[in-house]
């Protein structure tokens, strides 16, 4: 019975919240969206060129337009201010910037670009090494947590601003495979 409350205990935050990035903090939001597009990148690194494909591009553009602006927007400005870390700072926004060029690039072109799998690869590179960079042990990410910010609130932040963006994209917090009803995939 210990193991099963130790088991319990350690998928919840320190607010009591868990660790999905529903409800927990700012870096388990983040984090939580960072597991979903890559996940979504190894789909399309396996899918066949087709329709698969053009759905897996389109809801990884989505789902990082929506994160970056959320990390600019909220967590990168309250980062700054609770580190004065300008490097880490400034080295991600450059990354937001190039990553954001190549996403309207991949949406300009569509799937009957020649370019267009090798434009979604090249991203997928350039979002592994920026998650690494966040997310290494001297990351942003460490910062933050040893930093004086309130990661419960700014997460609680974070969820909101996201949920509307998603409106704003047209696709309200799509659901994932594993979310779909048998039928809604046949639909496809």
């Amino acid at each position: 019975m210990a193991r099963a409350k130790a088991k319990k205990k350690t998928a919840k935050t320190a607010g009591g919240r868990n660790d999905s990035g529903r409800g927990g903090d700012a870096i388990a939001l983040l984090k939580a969206d960072h597991r979903e597009v890559q996940g979504w990148f190894e789909q399309f690194e396996k899918a066949r060129p087709g329709d698969r494909k053009a759905e897996l591009a389109e809801k990884i553009c989505r789902a990082l337009k929506v994160h970056t602006a959320i990390e600019e927007e909220i967590f990168y400005p309250a980062f700054l201010e609770a580190t004065a870390e300008t490097d880490i700072h400034h080295e991600a926004e450059v990354e937001h910037e190039g990553a954001k060029r190549l996403i309207e690039q991949i949406e300009e072109g569509g799937p009957d670009d020649d370019y267009f799998d090798a434009m979604v690869t090249v991203l997928a590179e350039m979002i592994r090494h920026h998650v690494n960079e966040e997310e290494q042990r001297d990351g942003m990410f460490a910062k933050a947590k040893a930093a004086d910010m309130d990661l419960v609130a700014l997460g609680e932040q974070l969820e909101a601003r996201k949920a509307e963006l998603m409106d704003e994209e047209g696709d309200a917090a799509p659901p994932t495979d594993r979310q779909r009803s048998p039928a809604s995939m046949e639909a496809r």
